[in-house]
């Protein structure tokens, strides 16, 4: 097929790409498709076990990654060992910083997890030739201080309830589509991790979780996996 001359213009686009669910991220939305199937001859796909390291803080950045599915959770380690979960990640969100040769933070797939791995030296010089993929980078970066100012809030002035239920949200509103029973996703993190990004103990997660449960606002199966029936209810429990 003469693909130069087919009135479908996303033939020109690689198969594994237009299946992706990175292929609307803020990379891969912003790249033509001639500089899509560049990046896709050169990326690879790699499948991650929870618990498996995607990117050391201080080492040499050689690849950035889009993540296909999962939750990835990123970290900061302090010289004595000691870490403490700063953010999560979800398909189709973009790892990495562009242009910094080593890495601030760690990054860690929080469940099994899917990425997409391509050369930084590629993309750096996709980014300095297309407006559009700095302008969804710059939009990223702002999103990304707003979240951490909001969680900044949530971890300085909120209850222990507000933090527990700030945590759900976030995880809710990037699990599958909401369907008529509500939405649906299994925890990506322990409680002791759940307790060490929100600044409490194991013990005051698990009653808040109990809690939630009790008024309705969440039901609990199998330990991890989540139901909210009604988003709305959870949100009103953070805006309040």
């Amino acid at each position: 097929m003469d693909i130069a001359r087919s009135e479908d213009p996303d033939i020109t686009i690689p198969a594994t790409c237009r299946i992706c669910e990175a292929r609307h991220g803020v990379v891969c939305s912003a790249l033509t498709s001639a500089q899509l199937r560049e990046l896709c001859r050169h990326s690879m796909r790699r499948k991650l076990d929870a618990g498996s390291e995607i990117l050391a803080q201080g080492e040499d950045v050689s690849s950035y990654s889009n993540i296909v599915n999962g939750v990835v959770k990123l970290c900061k380690v302090m010289p004595d060992g000691r870490q403490q979960i700063v953010g999560l990640q979800f398909a189709p969100d973009f790892i990495g910083r562009p242009f910094v040769h080593e890495s601030t933070l760690s990054a860690e797939a929080a469940t099994p997890t899917e990425i997409c791995v391509f050369p930084r030296r590629l993309l750096d010089r996709m980014i300095a030739d297309t407006p559009d993929l700095q302008h969804n980078l710059h939009a990223q970066a702002l999103k990304e201080l707003d979240a951490a100012r909001e969680w900044m809030l949530t971890l300085g002035r909120r209850t222990a309830q507000e933090k527990v239920a700030s945590l759900l949200f976030l995880i809710a509103t990037n699990a599958e589509p909401e369907t008529t029973y509500g939405t649906a996703f299994d925890l990506p993190l322990s409680r002791a991790e759940i307790a060490d990004f929100l600044g409490l103990t194991i013990e005051t997660v698990s009653r808040q979780m109990t809690k939630l449960r009790k008024l309705g606002i969440i039901r609990i199966e199998h330990n991890r996996h989540i139901v909210v029936p009604d988003m709305d209810d959870l949100e009103r429990l953070i805006t309040m």
